[in-house]
């Protein structure tokens, strides 16, 4: 890349975890090169790194085909646009992050415009667990990808692509302290348990009025329960709580939602990141999710795996019960977050693979995002090179 003075950077993000990982990413570069210029679109973290988003980041923040149909005219237009976009705008580099549906789409434009177009995908796809030719569809648009988990380089390589991992995000959360801690318990004495139906608007109306059937199952007497959400969805969540058997308390503060991670004795969560989360406080879980019933038939064909929970896939200890798709029902989850409140055994093998999973995923060494940072700019400085396609992955995702 020679002289990296002006470096400029297209970057998108189409959900807030894309958000987070871009505005993580964006900073590390700041730090390495001070002068470098970010044009492209995302959300709230992206804007405070000097990003003005092209338009807002929530036009393509839907997931499954159930609620993409709807705004599918919209979702074209986007994808016209940004590839528009980066046409005129003619970036050093293009950085998409996540929401491979959109970007991938930008990307065919984009790159039909501009062959030579350099290109580094943010998360690697899930592969190793569904849609295994994926890899080797991306494979043709992106040239190196910035991957969450250990295991991942490998799938990617043998598609084509370069890859490297940069830890897992969760590693760089800020936790609370102790004393914040105490604090929390103060106000909510008792057994604390986490209840995180999601952050969807889809997810929480089909998993709060489950969730609430459980708790009402199975919460000792004096228990508090938590209910901690995104502030979006802040009213919608109080209303879904508002028919539990058991009262529940709604949170959005993030100094209050980081003290309940903190002080939890249990959670009762939707899969997905917040069992990263959970796992980074050291919050035994059981995990339970459902889909719409189209896109549920579409994954039940699709998954490869026996879990989805990220704290069994990277210790490789299968210690998180999950309850999915036809198995998210009450009757099944009340007894397992039954067994998990009253079984110490249960609890200490969670938290040993929790252990685990935080030191595989980067926990203790260099920010994910200063990670990343150097990841791209070492893409940036290489020659390019013909792309062979390796031989076949491993069967199935590795730690080590």
């Amino acid at each position: 890349m020679g002289n990296r003075s002006g470096l400029s950077i297209f970057v998108i993000a189409g959900e807030p975890s894309g958000d987070k990982l871009g505005a993580a990413l964006m900073a590390g570069l700041h730090a390495l090169v001070p002068d470098v210029r970010f044009d492209g679109v995302g959300g709230e973290g992206m804007a405070a790194q000097g990003l003005a988003s092209r338009f807002a980041m929530s036009d393509l923040s839907v997931m499954g085909l159930a609620e993409v149909l709807p705004r599918i005219r919209l979702l074209r237009r986007r994808i016209r646009e940004t590839a528009a976009a980066i046409a005129d705008t003619r970036p050093d580099l293009v950085v998409t992050i996540d929401s491979p549906d959109f970007c991938l789409r930008v990307l065919k434009q984009a790159r039909a415009a501009r062959p030579d177009l350099p290109v580094v995908h943010y998360v690697a796809p899930s592969v190793w667990a569904w849609r295994p030719g994926r890899a080797a569809r991306m494979a043709p648009l992106v040239d190196h990808v910035l991957a969450l988990l250990p295991f991942e380089p490998p799938y990617m390589q043998a598609a084509g692509m370069s890859c490297d991992f940069v830890g897992h995000p969760v590693v760089a959360e800020p936790r609370a302290t102790q004393a914040e801690i105490a604090d929390f318990k103060v106000r909510f004495p008792g057994p604390l348990i986490l209840a995180l139906p999601g952050s969807r608007k889809g997810e929480i109306t089909r998993h709060a009025p489950r969730f609430g059937q459980v708790l009402g199952q199975v919460a000792p007497s004096g228990a508090q329960i938590i209910v901690p959400t995104v502030a979006a969805q802040a009213d919608l969540m109080r209303a879904a709580v508002a028919d539990w058997p058991v009262a529940a308390h709604v949170i959005d503060a993030a100094q209050d939602k980081r003290a309940a991670f903190g002080a939890a004795d249990v959670a009762l969560a939707a899969s997905g990141t917040v069992s990263l989360e959970l796992a980074a406080n050291g919050v035994p879980m059981v995990i339970a999710y459902d889909l719409n019933p189209l896109t549920r038939a579409l994954a039940q064909r699709l998954i490869r795996l026996d879990t989805v929970t990220l704290v069994n896939l990277v210790s490789e200890i299968r210690a998180v019960p999950e309850f999915l798709g036809r198995n998210c029902t009450p009757a099944l989850i009340a007894p397992a977050l039954a067994q998990l409140m009253n079984d110490p055994d249960a609890r200490a093998r969670q938290r040993a693979a929790m252990a685990i999973t935080m030191e595989r995923l980067g926990q203790g060494g260099e920010a994910p995002g200063l990670r990343a940072a150097r990841s791209v700019l070492r893409f940036m400085q290489r020659p390019p090179v013909p792309r062979p396609i390796g031989s076949a992955p491993p069967a199935r995702p590795r730690a080590d």
